[in-house]
């Protein structure tokens, strides 16, 4: 077990790994995974379990619609890990140390695949 809660590791398929990343959809993992095999990352994807259910509720709880009566599926979800045990998502995002195709620093925003401001790759301290 991880000393903190920022760096988790778990067995994938047999495999001690260091979580990128839970609870991902498909496209989710199909972006962390080319992005972590670009740096060179051997990358093990496992569905993660179903959301645990309280064994005691305290207070009455609206009744939820049954997933078979409406028709909806609920979405798979996906673990995301890699077997270098010193990886550690945030450490590499912040520290600057991942990479894009396209040899480009991996940000925040890209890394939570949000847009991209014009000037997220300067440094915050220059005045150009």
């Amino acid at each position: 077990m991880a000393l903190n809660q920022n760096h988790l590791f778990e067995d994938l398929d047999g495999i001690k790994c260091s979580i990128a990343e839970k609870n991902c959809s498909k496209d989710r993992v199909s972006f962390l995974k080319g992005l972590l095999e670009t740096n060179r990352f051997t990358v093990i994807v496992v569905k993660s379990p179903p959301p645990k259910q309280p064994a005691i509720q305290a207070l009455p709880v609206a009744p939820q619609t049954d997933i078979t009566k409406t028709g909806e599926q609920p979405e798979e979800t996906f673990t995301v890990g890699v077997t270098d045990l010193g990886f550690n998502p945030e450490n590499a995002i912040y520290n600057r140390l991942l990479r894009t195709a396209e040899n480009n620093v991996v940000t925040p925003a890209y890394w939570k695949q949000q847009a991209i401001p014009a000037n997220e790759y300067q440094w915050y301290w220059s005045n150009a």
